[in-house]
């Protein structure tokens, strides 16, 4: 059983304005829902997988020493619409209170993530608005060392790929042990993307037959495995996904690989 810590696709909203991290927001309207539960749902209907859901914000509060107790005791850990400053940033770094009492340094969340991969740990990085690049470059993984980790190329721009019409994928490793008894051509439309380029060394898995840009992608850094989905596991990119009745069976094969199962 692989044990996956998930963060991101939480919302708070007040009134028409919409949160989903301690530093972006804009107004979508009133309703809000917590999104992780189809991915969370999927992973764990085969009893596989034990998923611990928790929001952008309670990932950046995390207390010194608690990330580090994450990386030690989980065997995935999957980023979805999460920005760099949550990586780069801690709350106490805005405390006041602390001003001129001492040196103010805090673990490097980055660094702490690249040496948990290279010593095992499993990583799936998703995409959405905040992921990748992201839009008007919020995302910003790429201007970090998590690119070091990432099997794909960020964009030095806005990466969003929309369309109401939508995206499909195609397989160009069906073989692959992510793709392992699905018929990923028959997944219904992706109505949106982030923009990559492969990268030398790793393997693009599937790609949007529309652009040929890249929708899977995997790769190893030291002993551990980084399996990228450029899309989003939860609507509105994936408000048809999510009904696909092979979903839960996709999420299970790419943790599983991550884990190293």
């Amino acid at each position: 059983m692989a044990n996956v810590y998930y963060v991101g696709d939480w919302a708070l909203a007040i009134g028409p304005l919409y949160a989903e991290s301690p530093f972006n927001c804009g107004h979508k309207g009133a309703e809000v829902f917590n999104d992780s539960t189809w991915l969370k749902t999927a992973l764990e209907s085969s009893g596989e997988h034990r998923v611990t859901c928790v929001p952008t914000w309670e990932f950046y509060k995390l207390p010194p020493g608690e990330y580090e107790r994450i990386l030690d005791e989980y065997d995935v850990l999957i980023f979805s619409d999460v920005e760099a400053k949550l990586f780069q940033l801690c709350p106490d770094m805005f405390d006041r209170r602390q001003f001129g009492k001492q040196v103010l340094t805090f673990p490097d969340r980055i660094r702490l993530t690249i040496e948990a991969v290279q010593g095992g740990l499993g990583v799936m990085f998703l995409g959405g608005w905040m992921s990748f690049t992201g839009e008007l470059g919020r995302g910003g993984w790429g201007r970090t060392k998590l690119a070091e980790i990432l099997p794909l190329q960020c964009l030095d721009i806005e990466d969003l790929a929309e369309s109401s019409e939508g995206f499909a994928i195609v397989p160009e490793l069906p073989d692959h042990p992510v793709l392992a008894g699905l018929d990923v051509a028959a997944a219904p439309p992706i109505l949106g993307y982030n923009i990559t380029r492969p990268r030398t060394g790793c393997e693009v898995v599937a790609r949007f037959s529309e652009t040929g840009d890249p929708a899977i992608a995997v790769g190893s850094f030291g002993s551990g495995r980084v399996f990228s989905y450029t899309s989003d596991p939860a609507p509105h990119w994936a408000c048809n996904f999510v009904y696909w009745d092979e979903y839960a069976a996709f999420w299970q094969n790419a943790c599983r690989w991550a884990a190293g199962q």
